[in-house]
Formats: structure tokens, C-alpha cells, sequence
């Protein structure tokens, strides 16, 4: 019998992207909008994504206060906002197909788009290499 070899799974980390130590991803988009999702690594360790529960549009948000919550298999994670701002777009898919969040965590599986009142406050963030890093550090 032959022993299989498991083959680790590579874990993501687009340098276009900020990142916060709580494992939230946020993304400039322009014209006053930052695209916010969990990264790679956070929807790995939640295992499943099977529902997501996301602000109303209009819904004022906090840096590092939560905004929302991930259910997966495993168990029911806060998600965090990476700025201040408010709530302008949720992603529609979502509410049919969680699973986007496993299967496209930086593509269809966004979660909210917010118009940050601080919007240099992006910078702040984690680039790629550090929260590369940051990781590390915890393993």
C-alpha cells in the first residue's frame, strides 16, 4: 500500500490588500469605498461557511468592533471592521451561497463595502508581508 502524501494547503495573501490582526481583509476600491472580506487564513481555520450574517446598508461601523458574524461548522466567529465608517453594499450572494466566503475569500465571497469617514486610516493596515509575518509569529 502506498502512503499518500497530504499536500498542505498554500494560504493566500494578495499584496493589492490591507489586512488586521483579527483577519479581516479591506481593499481600496476608489471614490471613497473600501471592499471588506476575511482573508484566506481565517476562512481555512473556520472550516465550512455556512451562513453569514451581515449589516443592514446605512449601518454606521467601528474600527475593530464587530459588525457581523460567520457560522461555519466549527463555530460562530465576530467579524471585525478594519475602518470607521458606514455600511454603503453587502454582498448579495451570500445569503444563497455562504460557501463563497471558503471558496472565493478574496473574489465572490466579499462580505461589505464601507464608506470609511477616515479613509487615510487605510493605510494604517496591515500590508501582505507584515500580516505574513504576524502570522508566523503566532504559529
Amino acid at each position: 500500500m502506498r502512503a499518500r502524501v497530504r499536500k498542505e494547503k498554500t494560504v493566500e495573501f494578495p499584496d493589492e490588500l490591507r489586512y488586521t490582526k483579527e483577519h479581516e481583509w479591506a481593499f481600496d476600491e476608489g471614490k471613497g469605498r473600501v471592499r471588506v472580506g476575511i482573508t484566506d487564513y481565517a476562512q481555512d481555520a473556520l472550516g465550512d461557511v455556512v451562513y453569514v450574517d451581515l449589516p443592514e446598508i446605512g449601518t454606521p461601523v467601528q474600527a475593530d468592533q464587530p459588525f457581523g458574524e460567520v457560522e461555519s461548522t466549527k463555530s460562530v466567529s465576530d467579524v471585525f471592521s478594519p475602518l470607521s465608517g458606514t455600511v454603503v453594499e453587502r454582498n448579495p450572494l451570500l445569503e444563497e451561497h455562504p460557501e463563497l466566503v471558503n471558496e472565493q475569500p478574496y473574489a465572490d465571497g466579499w462580505l461589505v463595502i464601507i464608506e470609511p469617514s477616515e479613509p487615510e486610516a487605510l493605510k494604517s493596515l496591515l500590508d501582505a508581508s507584515t500580516y505574513r509575518a504576524f502570522l508566523d509569529a503566532q504559529a
